[in-house]
């Protein structure tokens, strides 16, 4: 007779069957939806300035979008448990629906922001909903797998944004664009109404908390804001106040009695710290995808179709490595899979690097897609296991909750982070093409490095237990 201890990890044809396969929809769509709107928008922004104007605000459509995503983050475990899943992904699809609509029928620059910042709203809660939500709807030997499916669709939102959003904006429909993002959204709402559970009884609502959540958000601005600097002493000035807002925002979480990440972060004996650090590093790596086909067409002579492609081989690499390395169940596996994540990251992205050169050839170029493809793959050897990771740190389920949602609103936070630490690199090489590439890929590679450092403390700190009942525990 066999125990639970003996039931090995699910795989994809369990996630995908007739049982669950209702719930891996709203979860990939979900975040798909997030993810496709973040790079659609990027392929789409050109044709709509040229039509409506407000070019001067350009920069402002994607900084919006992540501090709104970053705030919004942090309600995930309150709607999950005041409205439960179904009304948590209803309260996140509303607004993002409402924005993409009012993003289609926009006649100004600035009323298109405004739909961005809805979007925002809604897009953080449907990320974090995607890694909260699996751990209260789905047995836990799909934890892993389903994680890495939520994760992929980060890859999917990369491949499948740029070439949505460019074919509309080739025809000059990008309204249209929207239009079609709003009605999946409305589907997925459907599907999410119908298959998702509903409390039986609503738990009373936490306070928000204002103080850590008004100096994040400046923090955030001020890294934006700082990624559209030219002068030195600019840039520095910037990088002050945002260190003296982020150490802040640590010393207030450390003693107040309302938090954005729960009080376990800010344990020595609780390896949460460590797991949410390197989450960052890994999530920081894909910051270099933004500037990828730009440094393609100038660097390689690249048609734009061909470097784009190029961009998208951090999360090609990144979504691969997932669907093999989310099946990995032998605990010493997984704890070498987390600690090599962020050593295969940094090496990939030296590489590509080296391989940055004024009128790069074939070879380069190939040299430059490996190293890229391997980055993401350290990338995606180590996510699914260290989100998996969160949510075993504590054996109360509310406290795992907030864990794993937590985790969501740390990757958003890299990736506001790091995109506008990408914009300061590339500008500190400038005008030189060359040395900017060198300078983003080496900058993210030591990030990377630091990496293997926090990972290393997070195995040194403790393990993380499984629920009661899976009977094991994983060393991380």
């Amino acid at each position: 007779m066999s125990t639970v201890a003996e039931n090995p990890r699910g795989r994809w044809r369990d996630l995908l069957g007739p049982g669950h396969v209702g719930i891996a929809t709203v979860l990939a769509g979900g975040v798909g939806l997030h993810a496709i709107n973040v790079f659609l928008t990027t392929s789409l922004l050109p044709t709509a300035t040229e039509d409506i104007g407000g070019e001067r605000l350009y920069a402002w459509s994607t900084s919006v979008f992540m501090i709104a995503s970053v705030i919004s983050s942090m309600l995930v475990s309150r709607l999950l448990g005041g409205r439960g899943p179904a009304g948590a992904y209803l309260i996140a699809l509303a607004p993002f629906v409402i924005g993409t609509v009012v993003c289609a029928v926009s006649p100004t620059m600035v009323v298109l922001l405004c739909g961005r910042a809805l979007q925002g709203v809604g897009g953080g809660i449907l990320a974090g909903l995607g890694y909260a939500v699996v751990q209260a709807v789905l047995p836990e030997r799909l934890w892993a797998t389903a994680t890495a499916l939520v994760s992929a669709m980060w890859g999917v939102g990369t491949l499948a944004g740029p070439a949505i959003g460019g074919v509309f904006a080739q025809f000059s429909a990008w309204r249209l664009a929207f239009v079609v993002l709003a009605v999946v959204g409305a589907f997925v709402a459907v599907v999410a109404s119908r298959v998702l559970p509903r409390p039986e009884r609503a738990t009373a609502g936490e306070p928000m908390p204002v103080v850590s959540l008004a100096l994040l958000t400046a923090t955030t601005a001020v890294i934006s804001v700082a990624s559209l600097l030219e002068q030195p002493w600019q840039l520095a000035g910037a990088g002050v106040v945002a260190a003296v807002l982020l150490t802040g925002f640590v010393a207030w979480e450390r003693r107040a009695a309302v938090r954005v990440l729960p009080a376990m972060t800010y344990s020595a004996a609780n390896p949460l710290m460590w797991l949410y650090l390197t989450i960052a590093v890994l999530a920081a790596g894909t910051a270099t995808e933004a500037f990828t086909p730009l440094f393609g067409q100038r660097l390689a002579g690249l048609e734009p179709l061909v470097a784009g492609f190029l961009g998208a081989a951090v999360s090609l690499g990144w979504s691969t490595s997932m669907v093999f390395s989310a099946n990995a169940s032998d605990p010493r596996t997984i704890r070498r899979l987390c600690a090599l994540g962020p050593a295969v990251l940094a090496a990939g992205l030296t590489l590509a690097g080296l391989t940055q050169w004024e009128h790069a050839g074939l070879l380069a170029v190939g040299a430059w897609f490996v190293g890229l493809m391997a980055a993401g793959a350290g990338i995606g050897i180590a996510f699914p296991h260290l989100v998996v990771a969160t949510m075993g740190v504590s054996d109360d389920p509310a406290e795992a909750g907030k864990a794993s949602a937590g985790a969501n609103t740390v990757e958003l936070i890299a990736l506001a982070f790091s995109s506008a630490l990408g914009g300061v690199l590339v500008n500190l090489g400038a005008p030189s093409t060359t040395r900017s590439a060198q300078l983003l890929f080496f900058g993210f590679a030591v990030v990377a490095v630091l990496g293997c450092l926090t990972a290393a403390n997070a195995s040194r700190t403790g393990t993380f237990a499984t629920r009661p009942d899976a009977g094991e525990r994983v060393t991380v």
